[in-house]
């Protein structure tokens, strides 16, 4: 019945999200660089162009970040992560529908605030893998779960030469609803 219920709507998924945001921190700089963990809303668009392959646009608001060396704040940034990936849905197990996606990820850093004479790149492309579920709850509304590993990078530079990359690398978990139509 879910999966009739699924292929009877439209082609479209929206969904909501409450996501927890957590950062690699990987540093070959030698300054020990982290940003801080959080939670992060999250919305998405997919279009299912079959019952079994969608497209999905992952989309936040440019999320604040705390950049610290050894564990003490040095500055902030804000990045922007827009996320597009194709996804497999599986046929309905019981009432859930898992889905497995890869893609890619561009991010935008702006309002970089560092110590004098520190910067970074300020876009990172890297890949995103995705594995996640839905379950049906009334009419077109859906329950579900999502786990992502983007991949974000960007080089650090120290009077103009490059020092090393910082991988920030996230680790998405979500949890949300959609409605489909």
């Amino acid at each position: 019945m879910p999966a009739m219920a699924q292929q009877a709507s439209g082609p479209w998924l929206v969904r909501a999200r409450a996501v927890h945001f957590d950062s690699a921190n990987g540093d070959s700089t030698g300054l020990g660089l982290a940003i801080n963990n959080k939670l992060i809303p999250e919305v998405d668009v997919s279009y299912f162009f079959t019952p079994q392959i969608a497209a999905e646009l992952i989309l936040t608001i440019p999320q604040k970040q705390t950049l610290s060396s050894f564990g003490t704040p040095i500055g902030s940034l804000r990045h922007l992560p827009p996320t597009l990936t194709v996804q497999y849905h599986f046929m309905p197990q019981g009432s859930v529908r898992p889905y497995v996606g890869a893609g890619v990820n561009y991010t935008r850093f702006s309002s970089v605030n560092l110590p004098a004479g520190v910067s970074i790149d300020r876009s990172s492309f890297g890949g995103a893998l995705q594995a996640g579920f839905d379950i049906p709850l009334t009419g077109n509304w859906l329950l579900n779960f999502d786990l992502k590993k983007v991949y974000i990078r960007t080089d650090v530079s120290a009077a103009g030469t490059k020092i090393g990359t910082f991988k920030v690398d996230p680790l998405l978990l979500g949890v949300g609803v959609g409605y489909r139509f």
